[in-house]
């Protein structure tokens, strides 16, 4: 049995802006590019020389060498976080924040190897102990102090960022530890600055690391600072009302100003904290459950956690601050052709909203929804159907892990404003 859905009024949905594919090589073309220019400045700075030199100098120089590596990763770990909409549109949140960890703990091996080779070249270099060599250099040299502290953040922020570590915490403990990070970056420049000796060693590289410097910095001011501050001064969100969907499940509804004019798709996520009192500053992402129409949204949130357990405590007229919308799980991917949509638990919330967003004609849309599975994957043949196309998050099973269900829905057609 299948289920068909009456036509309803379309929403009003802003056309995204297309990224060209290009772009996802091109920005990865330029993170090589990079660590190249890097390594280049370095051998025009006589890294070269020196490691055929060999003895201390040559530990010294790849000392160096690994340095510079570090921070340019460590440079390029902020600007995968840092929120650039382009990037988002390009590669969505997840493929950059697996990136971004992965390059995060690339650099901090360079950084450790870059501590261990300078120490040893230079202690070789003054025939002293490798441990007073480190203390002297600490405590005599420009900005080391600085850099220390820099070092014991971002180690503080790769140990919880170790998944074992990572259970352990609450999200909303590893969010604030891993904003150290930031720190990090900003205690190691005076270092570079004064004592690197690459780092002002020609105009060219000056202009380098200024300008990578410069970029991270105005992209994490302007994204992840202005753009929020900009669009929650203008959308102004409250909560409209809130409903119990079932046991530990809550939809929140949410009106505002011009959302018309807010760029968000069915699929999407955002950042939400509302200012209901202590512990708003922690964000917590949540989906779109609802198709945007332009003069509401909504979200539906299980009760998992202290932030979530939160919301079904929300008043109406409580103000919401949001960063986004991220994700690439869109209609825009959609060429055309029979849709499949596949959930489970409070996963379903962004299939919900795609539906009535999704293109496609009637009987051309499948919605199962988990249930027990024969070996090899096959869904039973006797599987229960839902009899009615789920309309919000009330309308799907209780307890949707012994159910199956298809549902073959049509849209009403979509118009674009």
């Amino acid at each position: 049995m299948t289920a068909t859905m009456q036509p309803v009024a379309a929403p009003a949905i802003i056309p995204a802006r297309r990224t060209p594919r290009w772009w996802a090589d091109a920005a990865g073309v330029g993170a090589g590019l990079t660590l190249l220019i890097v390594t280049a400045l370095w051998v025009g700075n006589g890294g070269v020389q020196q490691v055929a030199g060999g003895g201390a100098e040559a530990v010294t120089a790849f000392g160096r060498l690994t340095g510079l590596w570090a921070s340019d990763l460590l440079l390029l770990q902020v600007l995968l976080m840092a929120r650039i909409p382009i990037a988002e549109r390009a590669f969505g949140q997840d493929r950059l924040a697996r990136w971004h960890r992965w390059t995060g703990f690339t650099s901090f091996w360079l950084m450790t190897a870059h501590i261990v080779l300078i120490v040893f070249g230079y202690a070789a270099a003054a025939r002293s102990r490798a441990l007073a060599e480190l203390w002297d250099m600490i405590w005599t040299y420009p900005g080391m102090l600085l850099a220390t502290a820099g070092t014991a953040a971002l180690v503080m922020v790769v140990v919880t960022s170790i998944r074992a570590a990572r259970r352990r915490l609450r999200y909303e403990s590893w969010h604030l530890l891993h904003l150290y990070a930031y720190l990090g970056v900003g205690l190691a420049l005076p270092h570079q600055l004064w004592t690197g000796a690459d780092f002002l060693a020609s105009p060219a590289s000056t202009v380098y690391w200024w300008t990578i410097y410069g970029v991270c910095a105005g992209a994490v001011l302007a994204y992840r600072i202005g753009v929020p501050l900009l669009r929650n001064h203008r959308h102004r969100l409250t909560v409209s009302r809130v409903v119990t969907e079932g046991p530990g499940l809550t939809s929140v509804y949410l009106t505002g100003r011009d959302l018309d004019r807010l760029p968000a798709r069915a699929g999407q996520f955002f950042q939400w904290r509302f200012l209901d009192g202590p512990g708003w500053t922690r964000a917590h992402p949540y989906s779109l459950s609802a198709t945007p129409h332009g003069h509401q949204l909504r979200i539906t949130v299980k009760d998992l956690g202290d932030g979530s357990s939160r919301v079904a405590s929300l008043r109406p007229g409580t103000r919401a601050l949001i960063e986004g919308p991220y994700g690439v799980l869109t209609a825009e991917g959609h060429t055309g052709g029979p849709v499949v949509l596949i959930g489970c638990g409070i996963g379903v919330t962004p299939l919900l909203a795609l539906l009535g967003e999704l293109p496609y004609g009637p009987g051309r849309g499948h919605f199962p929804l988990p249930g027990p599975q024969r070996r090899g994957g096959r869904l039973p043949q006797r599987a229960r159907m839902v009899r009615h196309p789920p309309r919000g998050p009330a309308d799907l099973p209780a307890r949707p892990a012994r159910r199956t269900g298809v549902l073959a829905a049509r849209p009403a057609p979509r118009r674009v404003a």
